[in-house]
């Protein structure tokens, strides 16, 4: 990567890469909800992928709005 980018440039490649990373969350939710009945260590692993995703999605939500807590930020989904 010797590309050199300006600052906007650099916020709308973090902002994709968030959008992809909470539509890959979302996918693997699903994926993990339609496997629960059928195949649970599927359902298992697509659950901590999920989870995976989750934590890029906060780590790249934390870079563009630093210090935010979690419930006011879209995209993130509170576990309770």
């Amino acid at each position: 990567m010797t590309d050199v980018v300006d600052a906007d440039e650099l916020l709308r490649r973090i902002r994709r890469g968030k959008d992809w990373a909470a539509e890959q969350e979302r996918a693997w939710l699903e994926q993990a909800q339609s496997l629960t009945a059928t195949d649970p260590e599927g359902a298992r692993e697509a659950s901590v992928r999920a989870g995976a995703y989750e934590a890029v999605l906060r780590v790249l939500e934390e870079i563009v709005d630093p210090g935010a807590s979690p419930a006011e930020r879209t995209g993130v989904r509170q576990v309770t």
